[in-house]
């Protein structure tokens, strides 16, 4: 009868010990893209970026004064230039800012009044939202195109005008290649 229980015990501890390691971490792995007919594939990194420009002061942003810049890159990777496509151009889209509204050199921001993003390319030239950029030459491989962005506040702004708390924009990026 002992002999029964002990080994009756045995196999039920076996058995708990079997069921606890029974999974001991899972999860999945998930795959997601997209084939574009293109000459260079864009990085993943390009694809979905965010720029922090941190707290700003809203005394730098009186009267159309400006945050400190922020760069974003788009980077192409194993660019083909076989083909006749070897030059691009980059065309962003969003909601014109300024004061009224109505400046397509400034993306909206939401959350704040008194400021938008002004947004340059990697020739320093104002970024028209829904504009073509300047061209571009490519290079076999990979290539970067620069920009960058800064906080402006509406020309004509006092400190009053300016409303503190958190704000985000929103661009889309177009690539054409020719």
């Amino acid at each position: 009868m002992k002999l029964n229980n002990i080994a009756l015990a045995t196999v039920l501890s076996l058995g708990m010990v079997s069921l606890a390691n029974a999974n001991e971490g899972s999860g999945v792995v998930k795959f997601t893209g997209q084939v574009i007919d293109a000459p260079c594939s864009i990085a993943p990194e390009s694809t979905d970026q965010t720029r922090d420009f941190g707290q700003v002061a809203n005394v730098s942003l009186v009267n159309g004064g400006k945050s400190r810049a922020q760069n974003f890159d788009i980077r192409l990777q194993g660019c083909d230039l076989s083909g006749a496509k070897n030059k691009v151009q980059v065309t962003f889209s969003g909601s014109a800012g300024g004061a009224t509204g109505a400046t397509n050199t400034l993306l909206a921001i939401s959350g704040v009044r008194g400021a938008s993003i002004a947004m340059f390319d990697g020739s320093n030239q104002p970024i028209t939202l829904g504009t073509a950029t300047t061209v571009q030459n490519l290079l076999a491989g990979d290539n970067i195109l620069r920009f960058s962005a800064y906080l402006q506040g509406h020309t004509g702004t006092t400190v009053a005008d300016i409303e503190e708390g958190d704000f985000s924009a929103i661009t889309n990026f177009t690539l054409a290649y020719n």
